[in-house]
């Protein structure tokens, strides 16, 4: 496991002034009972769970879950990416390195348990203490300490001041509060542990839970959190295998709302279908390939490394690549060409891979990924070992896309890619054990801050566990994490980026926008910059 004390620093936040101002009381939006025309919903999906327990995941499958049933500190009320108080009844930095949190009164869980600092407390040391490779735990890489020094009161010690980002860590897949008397505080705990115990505090308990094919979710009425008490008393969560299926339940109103994924055609057609709506909500989602720098072709752990060579390599595939055919073929406009590190319409974000790459313009350039490789040394076709999640866990439509970049890779002969497919719960754990010399991933933020998409992928010990170590990024990164001045951050954001797309650690393809398909008669979708989708506000 790694250690918690090798963590880079973190960073980040949309909230900036955060760290000069105490946050205040958020009242519950909402207040009130339970109330709807309709005592149930369904609600349909392809994502996977992999883990109930935070410490354990870090997928948006799992996260869809984790959203309903447990409680933040911090979180970003509906409507809104900007964190405030949820179970907290104020937080504020006290120094420049502690952030002091005071609960509100009388908070519970489903069973019954009270919910005080302990339970905060235990929260994020069990984080640190499992670092679970596919847990989101290095995003408390900047918290040195926590204590309670009575049942209202959290105190972060952190390692570096200012940290601009903490109230959104708040609010990350680390952020969730669970109960000390039923998770292990050293590994991760099994889903019908927790279910069992009903150790949930969010909008909504579990009540019945059948892993990847339905859980059944009931309006929890001790819920004290910024989003108010849910307005439907059961949601029920139908998991599918296939979009296609997905598609049809919603239009023929087998289910009341869609929610990820389904394809790009099945979005078009259904826009004209007045049985349904569509809604659209900010688009901080991206799509990219990843090199991991031990095994891929000339990686340091081969029988051939050379830095040089593997560099070369990651260049001519970047010269390569076209983006906006992948958008326009495979994603009908759906998604949209992404030439930065940074989602598009974050302060930071640059579009420094379009000029560095292909012809300047955008555009693929055989010629040049040919020149490339030559002057390194690297005879042609390159054998590339290329591995994409095949279960639709990225959208039913990434067979197509990744058949369409091993075609644009093999222009001319350059590369010979083995492309290979595997289930996402397989390819969760075999991508961190350098199995895919380069494989899919993609990202959907933990909160609106550019930083968000530079320390998750780009420190030492970084979520993707590719290898890639660069001293100069980590500096800068660290910088901008606690530059308070809003223009020098913008510029040490587009910093990190140049030197990353030197490098090229990952390779950026595509940013997509959050989608909902929902019945004309179910009010309450909200796809807003938080990009959680909160089942509690849905009601017919």
């Amino acid at each position: 496991m790694k250690s918690p004390s090798k963590f880079a620093t973190r960073a980040l936040v949309a909230v900036a002034a955060t760290a000069a101002v105490s946050l205040a009381l958020v009242g519950c939006a909402g207040g009130g009972s339970t109330s709807s025309n309709a005592k149930s919903l369904i609600v349909g999906t392809t994502d996977v769970v992999t883990f109930l327990d935070p410490a354990g995941s870090y997928d948006n499958g799992s996260l869809a879950v984790q959203t309903q049933v447990f409680p933040y500190l911090f979180d970003s009320p509906v409507g809104s990416s900007t964190p405030t108080p949820d179970i907290a009844q104020s937080g504020k930095f006290t120094t420049p390195t502690t952030f002091t949190v005071k609960l509100k009164k009388g908070l519970t869980f489903a069973n019954g348990h009270k919910l005080t600092s302990s339970d905060v407390k235990f929260s994020f040391d069990r984080q640190t203490k499992i670092a679970d490779p596919n847990g989101p735990s290095y995003l408390l890489g900047n918290v040195d300490s926590v204590s309670a020094p009575d049942p209202l009161t959290v105190v972060f010690k952190l390692k570096a001041a200012n940290d601009q980002t903490f109230v959104g860590v708040l609010s990350s897949p680390a952020g969730p509060i669970v109960d000390e008397q039923s998770f292990s505080a050293d590994k991760v705990t099994p889903d019908a542990t927790i279910v069992k115990d009903k150790a949930f505090a969010g909008q909504y308990s579990i009540s019945s839970y059948k892993f990847n094919n339905l859980v059944k979710f009931s309006a929890f009425a001790g819920y004290k959190g910024n989003k108010g008490l849910a307005k439907t008393q059961t949601i029920v969560l139908k998991y599918y295998t296939s979009a296609s299926n997905l598609k049809l339940d919603v239009q023929q109103g087998s289910i009341d709302v869609a929610y990820r994924s389904l394809s790009a055609t099945d979005i078009d057609s259904l826009k004209g279908d007045k049985k349904v709506k569509v809604h659209f909500g900010p688009g901080g989602e991206i799509r990219y390939i990843v090199f991991n720098f031990n095994t891929m072709p000339f990686g340091a752990t081969t029988s051939t490394p050379d830095a040089a060579k593997a560099l070369a390599i990651r260049q001519a595939a970047a010269d390569l690549v076209d983006r906006q055919a992948i958008a326009t073929q495979v994603y009908k406009g759906t998604f949209t060409p992404l030439y930065s590190y940074v989602a598009a319409g974050l302060s930071g974000s640059t579009d420094v891979l379009k000029s560095l790459y292909g012809d300047g313009n955008g555009k693929p350039d055989a010629a040049k990924a040919k020149a490339v490789l030559a002057a390194a040394g690297v005879t042609t076709p390159v054998a590339l070992s290329l591995q994409y999640v095949q279960d639709g866990h990225y959208g039913p439509s990434s067979a197509d896309e990744y058949a369409l970049i091993k075609s644009q890779l093999e222009a001319d002969g350059i590369f010979a890619v083995d492309l290979k497919s595997t289930e996402y719960v397989t390819y969760s754990k075999q991508r961190v054990a350098d199995t895919y010399p380069a494989y899919q991933l993609g990202w959907f933020p933990d909160y609106a801050d550019a930083d968000n998409y530079l320390t998750p992928f780009f420190t030492e010990n970084n979520f993707l566990t590719n290898h890639y170590n660069s001293k100069p990024v980590q500096a800068e990164i660290a910088k901008e994490a606690t530059e308070t001045d809003p223009a020098a951050r913008k510029s040490e954001i587009e910093k990190v980026q140049a030197l990353v797309a030197a490098d090229l650690s990952t390779l950026p393809l595509l940013q997509g926008s959050q989608v909902a398909v929902a019945g004309a008669g179910v009010n309450g979708v909200q796809l807003d910059g938080s990009f959680k989708f909160r089942f509690g506000g849905l009601y017919k």
